[in-house]
């Protein structure tokens, strides 16, 4: 994990510098786990990791209630007093994660992270794990 990390360093901060307002970056399991982050301490990266983790769920159950839906989370943004927040579905079990002040251009940061994962969706994947182990 601190190798694949460490290759997602720069991949993050590009995101947060490239979009204006952007507080935290992370990158997580489907089971909650921070898998990288840019702009928290590990204590903070940690609590948004597992809390993404019971909405990503959530979300995908409220898909299952679609028709035509493959029951699969693509995209959460929740605007909250302060600021925005975006989960977006990054590979195989894995996921990205963004909080972000007020006044962040929403389409923007949309359309970055869309990038981000287009890019690098292949980095950004959590295999299975096996006997708790990765």
């Amino acid at each position: 994990m601190i190798q694949q990390q460490a290759n997602m360093d720069w991949m993050l901060k590009d995101l947060a510098e490239g979009v204006p307002q952007t507080r935290h970056v992370v990158v997580l399991s489907a089971d909650g786990l921070r898998m990288a982050q840019h702009g928290a301490d590990d204590d903070t990266a940690d609590r948004l990791a597992a809390a993404c983790a019971g909405l990503q769920s959530l979300a995908s159950a409220v898909a299952a209630e679609l028709p035509h839906s493959d029951g699969r989370m693509r995209l959460v943004v929740i605007e909250m007093d302060g600021g925005f927040f975006y989960l977006m579905a990054a590979g195989a079990g894995a996921f990205l994660a963004v909080l972000a002040d007020e006044g962040v251009d929403a389409g923007l940061m949309g359309q970055q992270m869309r990038d981000l994962v287009l890019r690098i969706g292949e980095h950004l994947s959590s295999p299975p794990r096996q006997d708790g182990a990765r």
